[in-house]
């Protein structure tokens, strides 16, 4: 279970405040496949940053799993980041000079993983996602879909608590957009990791379990389809 529980959070901007969360309460369940949504400035990014440990909450608390990791240190977030948490980002953040190979075995390298555990690892994740055969291929001679597939093959690759997904289908056509949907879906029924969407895509939600809709910083709906 992830527990946010009464979090806010302000940005200043110059001798504007922006409030970007207002005592927001949201628990997810293990293995659930929910979607964020919201127009621009409503919190979404902002929610996603608190619950993947990549910025702080000015009030409240964010549990995961009775852990609360929003007392935690700087050093102990990096390292609670890197072992429970992937992410997946409209622009794919692939290393350009590192392979598909590279790119997805680096996230395993930083664990400490020995060599032939991560070979064995990485080439599994890349089959399942459907890169057989483009493992040495850098992020240039890929398409867009081939790279949001990396992406998630490198999110996936640790075996994470739950997958961080900021808009994924922002910068692919639908037809590529849906596929990649249908891929975390099937990703998310196999391994059971949980995945969190920020989206203001239709087809997102149409494929999220369920739908969190936020409105100036709070919730303003909480629809579970299945």
């Amino acid at each position: 279970m992830t527990s946010v529980k009464n979090v806010s959070k302000d940005y200043h901007a110059g001798e504007t405040v922006v409030h970007a969360l207002k005592d927001l309460t949201l628990e997810l369940a293990d293995g659930e496949f929910a979607a964020i949504a919201g127009p621009s400035g409503s919190g979404k990014t902002t929610l996603l940053n608190l619950i993947g440990c990549i910025d702080r909450a000015d009030k409240g608390s964010i549990e995961f799993d009775g852990k609360a990791v929003s007392s935690m240190n700087r050093h102990s977030l990096a390292l609670f980041r890197r072992e429970h948490l992937g992410f997946v980002f409209q622009t794919f953040n692939l290393i350009p000079v590192l392979s598909a190979y590279e790119n997805v075995s680096f996230a395993l390298s930083l664990l400490g993983i020995a060599d032939a555990e991560v070979k064995e690892r990485t080439l599994a994740i890349l089959s399942e996602v459907g890169l057989d055969g483009l493992a040495g291929r850098l992020p240039s001679r890929l398409s867009g879909g081939q790279q949001q597939r990396v992406a998630i093959a490198r999110a996936l690759v640790k075996k994470p608590t739950m997958v961080l997904a900021d808009e994924p289908t922002a910068n692919l056509d639908s037809e590529t957009g849906e596929s990649i949907l249908r891929l975390m879906q099937e990703m998310n029924r196999k391994h059971g990791t949980t995945f969190l969407f920020s989206t203001h895509d239709p087809m997102v939600m149409n494929y999220a379990d369920r739908l969190v809709k936020l409105h100036d910083g709070a919730i303003a709906g909480d629809e579970r389809r299945k």
